[in-house]
């Protein structure tokens, strides 16, 4: 009888933590414009070493030092997005030059 429940609460338990998370993500900005990201992504920043360290204590855990870089998350990110919209934007061009490539050499074939 409560194998039959098995299912369900598994599915009530992933939906909840998927909209739960969803839900996280909602209020701490990050699914709003690039400025509230950039907000979110310092908070994160702040938030994140501090808490590591507390783990590390409550747990004997020992990290090695964070190393410091000139890398920015925000601008990689950028160009990520820049590349693939740029791809999106030209994929109908390049699908029908593709298409009618693909034509000609299948009427090449066939002569």
């Amino acid at each position: 009888m409560a194998s039959r429940f098995v299912p369900v609460i598994k599915f009530l338990l992933k939906g909840g933590l998927a909209g739960g998370s969803i839900y996280v993500v909602y209020s701490q900005g990050l699914l709003g414009g690039g400025e509230e990201g950039a907000q979110a992504l310092h908070k994160a920043k702040e938030a994140l070493p501090p808490a590591l360290e507390e783990w590390a204590k409550y747990f004997g855990w020992q990290f090695p030092a964070i190393p410091k870089t000139d890398f920015s998350l925000c601008n990689a990110w950028n160009s990520g997005v820049r590349t693939v919209i740029g791809g999106l934007s030209v994929a109908p061009t390049r699908a029908s030059e593709y298409t009618q490539y693909g034509w000609k050499y299948m009427k090449d074939l066939v002569k």
